[in-house]
């Protein structure tokens, strides 16, 4: 059943990369959270004499759909609604909503199965409306993304949500200097007003559209690879198999793992903006990394005491990820991409998201029961080949406006430099500075000729 729903999640995925710039954020994220209910009572009123079976598979894929849209388009809506200062928090917050929301639905799940049998399976599921009502009533009353109004060729609409945003006048200077930095930005990447073909997404140039957007996919594809879901999905089975606990202990630890998992979720608040992107992202990918290596080895053994040793592990493997690589993921895609191809770039990073979420449950098993304690090793090795991943080709985003963040490609390209050293040497620019620089750079001229192939450079050149 898992697959089925995480199957639904890739396909609401793929249908923002196509309808995300034409429903608008705001738009997208209510269908999201309707679809997700409607799915939701499919599955519950599944009965016996009525195939059933049939019946909650439907339901379960549908839900799935609406999550992945929204998987897809509430990153990209916070993060165009954020001021520079917050916007990291805004989306850590978020992100740890998932730890929080995978909390509840665990303990959820443990309480109802002392339920009557059709209670244990149906409240849980009939619980997911609820959120998606709130989720619904809440965005009734948000405004739209200024950016997407203005990318919409709707700016006075886009400065009236950014006065709103910032507490001030239309007519205050800030209000007037963001929204000249939006349409400057908007204006490197295409005609305003004009959808973005699928093609732009995989153009290079001084936008570096193709090149943000795989960052992007890396990060949510090196998620999945670090072993982050064969931990949160497969914790009970793990504590049974591999150190040998019986099934109720296991499932009480698992619960308890998902309340460590919730608390260093919200470590990330406080670190995002004062360590940065970069930072954050190599911590995590080494905590996570010896974790595994703590784990494997502890499990080689194969006796109770070093068993004890392997259960740490796994616990501080989950710590480190809720404390980094659970929200950053999310966070850099959204951000890293320009205003034009945003949505379709971050749709493009949530498919890769789910893809391999659902390769990592159906191995995960296969591992478990062929390899044993290799498992844990083969995690470990793939932590290890993020790090000079990371630390070579992830520029940081900290501090920056997301029009920043395009000025910083911009002088990477035309100064034939890395991007990690472009965003190294660019000091902070008010919006002023960022349309001088955008004059400076002819920022975008390049990119809207630049063929996909036809490129002095191959992505991972600089």
């Amino acid at each position: 059943m898992l697959t089925t729903s995480l199957t639904g999640c890739l396909l609401g995925a793929v249908s923002i990369i196509w309808g995300g710039d034409m429903l608008g954020r705001r738009k997208s994220i209510i269908t999201g959270a309707i679809i997700m209910a409607i799915g939701a009572i499919i599955q519950v009123t599944s009965f016996v004499g009525h195939q059933p079976y049939a019946q909650f598979i439907i339901g379960r894929i549908i839900t799935g759909v609406g999550n992945g849209i929204n998987t897809s388009t509430i990153p990209t809506y916070q993060a165009e609604c954020s001021h520079t200062s917050n916007r990291g928090l805004l989306i850590c917050i978020e992100g740890a909503t998932i730890a929080f929301g995978t909390l509840i639905a665990y303990w959820i799940d443990y309480g109802a199965s002392y339920g009557a049998d059709s209670f244990s399976w149906r409240f849980p599921i009939a619980f997911q409306i609820a959120f998606s009502i709130v989720m619904v009533t809440g965005m009734i009353w948000l405004p739209e993304s200024p950016r997407w109004l203005c990318m919409r060729d709707r700016s006075d609409e886009g400065e009236k949500v950014i006065a709103a945003l910032h507490g001030v006048p239309i007519t205050d200077p800030l209000v007037q200097a963001e929204k000249n930095a939006v349409m400057e930005s908007i204006r490197a990447s295409g005609e305003v007003g004009k959808p973005t073909p699928l093609s732009v997404v995989f153009t290079g140039g001084k936008t570096q559209h193709r090149r943000r957007m795989f960052l992007g996919v890396f990060g949510q594809f090196a998620q999945q690879l670090s072993g982050c879901n064969a931990i949160i999905y497969f914790f009970p089975v793990l504590f049974e198999k591999s150190i040998g606990v019986d099934h109720n202990m296991a499932t009480l630890l698992g619960g308890v793992n998902m309340i460590v998992y919730s608390i260093f979720a919200t470590t990330s608040w406080f670190l995002i903006e004062r360590a940065g992107r970069r930072k954050l992202f190599l911590y995590g990918a080494a905590g996570q990394a010896i974790s595994m290596t703590i784990t494997f080895a502890c499990l080689i053994p194969n006796t109770p005491a070093t068993a004890k040793g392997a259960a740490v592990g796994l616990f501080t493997y989950i710590a480190s990820f809720g404390a980094t690589w659970l929200p950053l993921p999310w966070l850099y895609a959204a951000e890293i991409s320009p205003i034009k191809t945003r949505a379709k770039a971050n749709a493009l990073s949530t498919c890769s998201n789910w893809l391999f979420n659902f390769f990592i449950v159906m191995i995960t098993p296969v591992m478990l029961a062929g390899i044993g304690w290799g498992t844990y090793l083969f995690f470990a090795i793939i932590n290890i080949c993020f790090l000079p991943i990371i630390y070579f080709f992830y520029p940081e985003t900290a501090k920056r406006s997301l029009e920043e963040i395009d000025i910083i490609f911009a002088k990477g390209y035309c100064e034939n430099k890395s991007y990690v050293q472009a965003a190294r040497e660019l000091p902070y620019l008010t919006e002023e500075e960022i349309s001088r620089m955008d004059a400076e750079y002819g920022h975008g001229k390049a990119s809207e000729t630049a063929s996909p192939v036809n490129e002095k450079e191959s992505d991972f050149e600089q």
